[in-house]
């Protein structure tokens, strides 16, 4: 019952503590310079990356569970079960001027589910580049850099569409 009550309070701290985390993650991503490896005279924004990237990894992990938990994958992930249906209308919709709404399992869920499978690129390519031996270190590195990139454009599509969501509810 304990952890059930632990795992209630997470949840609900967890979108928060993860958007607030990316963010400085991303702010200040522009002031690292880790190569192959954490150099002995790195400077705070590097290690803060370091470790507030996996601390932030950690969380991810919750996040995607949170996202893939009761059955709640199907919502974020139908072509898995090849449930395109929703999708496909809202695809329609958007073709006729009309915007998609949220839930179910049409267009705005399916770029949330994206969103989860960037968002676990970014702490993979960014563990590997961690534990990687310092040969392998920079082809990590890029593959992080470039993670990181697609998920900095899905926070954009993510934070057009919440504007759309709020649109809606005051309409």
């Amino acid at each position: 019952m304990a952890l059930k009550l632990l795992w209630q309070r997470i949840e609900a701290v967890l979108h928060p503590l993860m958007i607030l985390m990316s963010l400085l993650l991303i702010c200040t991503s522009p002031w690292i310079f880790i190569g192959r490896q954490l150099s002995p005279r790195a400077s705070v924004w590097d290690v803060f990356h370091v470790y507030g990237g996996l601390f932030t990894a950690l969380l991810a992990l919750m996040f995607a569970y949170k996202v893939c938990a009761a059955g709640q994958w199907r919502q974020f992930f139908p072509w898995f079960t090849f449930e395109l249906t929703p999708l496909l209308a809202d695809v329609r919709g958007l073709m006729h001027g009309q915007l998609p709404h949220s839930g179910g399992k049409g267009l705005i869920s399916v770029i949330e589910g994206v969103g989860v499978i960037l968002l676990l690129l970014v702490v993979v390519s960014g563990a590997g580049w961690y534990i990687a031996d310092p040969s392998n270190a920079l082809a990590w590195r890029s593959y992080h850099i470039v993670f990181a990139q697609g998920f900095i454009g899905f926070i954009v599509v993510h934070c057009l569409l919440a504007l759309l969501q709020l649109r809606d509810f005051f309409n």
